[in-house]
């Protein structure tokens, strides 16, 4: 996606340095839109993109001034290459022998937490499209391998989750 602004970066602001200095382009917007809790503060908006993209295991953001007028932004969203590179993250964290260890459930669980933090039982049979009694031992089981950590007072606790040890 290409996002180009018209205006030129504003004089403290390069290309180089756009990632650690702050300045607004609009402060009369970008203080509006911070009273009315649109956004969490002021000049955040740079290195959100970065965050939210490593996030999502996507390359990060391309800035360039192309016309010496305007400021554009390319994010690029490749669903192989955020695959690969969320396998590549999960393989680093766990190690490769313990993910070669698992079954095809188990690893879809654990791709979800990586992508999401967490998991519950009922989240785990929606994405397997499967019951409670096939996805609830899927978690055990990752829980009893020391991948998983439990979260929750007793075995009917409705805040119950897992997440990654």
């Amino acid at each position: 996606m290409e996002i180009q602004s018209p205006g030129k970066l504003p004089n403290i602001v390069t290309l180089d340095n756009m990632c650690n200095t702050r300045y607004s382009r609009n402060p009369g917007i970008a203080r509006v839109l911070a009273e009315m809790g649109w956004v969490r503060e002021l000049n955040e908006g740079v290195q959100r993109i970065y965050d939210e993209m490593q996030g999502f295991f996507l390359h990060g953001p391309i800035f360039s001034e192309p016309n010496d007028a305007s400021v554009m932004l390319i994010l690029e969203n490749s669903i192989t290459s955020r695959v690969m590179r969320r396998d590549d993250a999960l393989a680093g964290d766990l190690g490769q022998e313990v993910l070669d260890g698992l079954n095809e459930y188990e690893l879809a669980a654990l791709k979800y937490i990586y992508a999401k933090g967490r998991i519950t039982v009922r989240e785990l049979c929606a994405l397997l499209d499967r019951s409670v009694k096939v996805a609830r031992p899927v978690l055990r089981g990752l829980v009893d391998k020391g991948v998983l950590v439990w979260h929750g007072s007793g075995p009917k606790d409705p805040s119950q989750h897992y997440t990654l040890k």
